[in-house]
């Protein structure tokens, strides 16, 4: 049980933050930065982007109890709002509005560019907040699965920081093809993922 779940959350948090389709935005936003300007706006994002995840794992549900949200309504939910995420990622919309995002940020002159777009919406947007919540609530109030999905949490926006770090090798090394492929091939995964969430709230309801 431990292994499955800490397989399920890394997967689910890794596609739904992906950190390698966030290179294009990260480097619209960061561009004409100096390379220690960029590497400190990559380490403020994700610094606020495991906080606000690490939160919704830790306070979802209890804001979701003190709102009369059952679980089950918020996996059906959720699930929902990943899928959408999902089709956006399969037929290449979710890349172009993240893209558009970061240039809007940029043409306000948004003060700190690390907390928007960066950290949110890009980072910890409502896909990635959602499925922090609800893998917190699988979690049945174990501690060590919590301590778990803090980890996994801890361990994808290390990714996200790495990732940014080395953006511009890696965009030069995928190139486009090998982008748009990895992103339609992560989306159908988290489609799958979605599908399941949503079976489990329908399952919980009727069985509660």
């Amino acid at each position: 049980m431990p292994i499955e779940f800490l397989i399920s959350a890394f997967v689910t948090l890794v596609v739904v933050v992906d950190p390698i389709g966030l290179i294009p935005s990260y480097l619209a936003i960061t561009h004409g930065l100096p390379k220690r300007a960029r590497r400190n706006v990559a380490l403020r994002a994700a610094l606020i982007a495991a906080a606000i995840l690490a939160g919704s794992a830790l306070i979802g549900g209890w804001l979701l109890h003190t709102l009369a949200i059952g679980l089950p309504a918020f996996r059906i939910a959720g699930g929902l709002l990943l899928f959408s995420i999902a089709s956006e990622m399969v037929f290449g919309v979710r890349i172009e509005r993240q893209a558009r995002q970061a240039e809007e940020a940029i043409e306000e002159h948004v003060r700190n560019i690390a907390a928007f777009p960066l950290a949110i919406p890009l980072m910890a947007g409502p896909g990635a907040i959602t499925a922090s919540i609800l893998l917190a609530g699988r979690s049945n109030g174990d501690l060590m699965l919590l301590v778990m999905l803090l980890a996994v949490i801890a361990v994808v926006i290390a990714l996200c920081f790495v990732v940014f770090t080395l953006s511009a090798r890696i965009a030069k090394w995928l190139g486009v093809t090998a982008n748009v492929v990895a992103s339609r091939l992560l989306g159908v995964l988290l489609a799958a993922l979605a599908v399941q969430y949503v079976i489990d709230g329908v399952r919980a309801a009727l069985t509660g």
